[in-house]
């Protein structure tokens, strides 16, 4: 049996459950998994039948040109893009739009979905602060909260985004 939990108990673990939290709440998504994710719309939406270049879709998506090459290697390395060399050369998709989930590209940039390293399915570590981890409330909220974003993620193709997007442009345009 628990000894009763005093004010002074939750004083002490709030500020230390929020500071945790907020260092991967903040990193969620970072700058280079949204550039991806733009440059990959980018072959959906104009490489379908062309390799596109990778100043062409720096220019188009505003993402700095150094920063998107090495970006584009990342996607490379993990089989959703292929590159042509040459004159016409480029980049394409390496399999078709509706194969390719949010859920891939994410974790090929940035890695785990979770927002603590003990939430995570692929790329489990036990948190260095929690005592308990069978019961830490933090964790189990997280633990939904990672499920719920993966299971959106996984159904969420490029071609969908891209679909969505192209509607949202043309009604803009009507």
């Amino acid at each position: 049996m628990s000894a009763a939990k005093t004010p002074n108990d939750f004083v002490y673990r709030r500020p230390v459950a929020f500071a945790f939290a907020s260092r991967y709440l903040g990193i969620m998504l970072s700058q280079k998994a949204r550039y991806a994710l733009r440059a990959l719309l980018h072959l959906v939406e104009y490489g379908a039948d062309r390799t596109i270049q990778v100043g062409e879709m720096a220019e188009m998506q505003r993402i700095p040109r150094k920063y998107l090459e090495f970006i584009m290697v990342d996607l490379k390395k993990a089989g959703l893009v292929t590159s042509r060399r040459g004159p016409g050369g480029g980049y394409v998709l390496a399999r078709g739009a509706h194969e390719i989930s949010f859920v891939e590209v994410i974790r090929a940039i940035d890695g785990p979905i979770a927002l603590v390293p003990c939430a995570s399915e692929n790329f489990y570590q036990r948190c260095d602060d929690c005592h308990d981890e069978a019961t830490c409330a933090i964790r189990k909220v997280l633990m939904r909260v990672r499920s719920s974003a993966v299971e959106i993620l996984e159904k969420t193709t490029l071609a969908e985004a891209a679909g969505s997007e192209l509607a949202a442009e043309a009604l803009s345009t009507a």
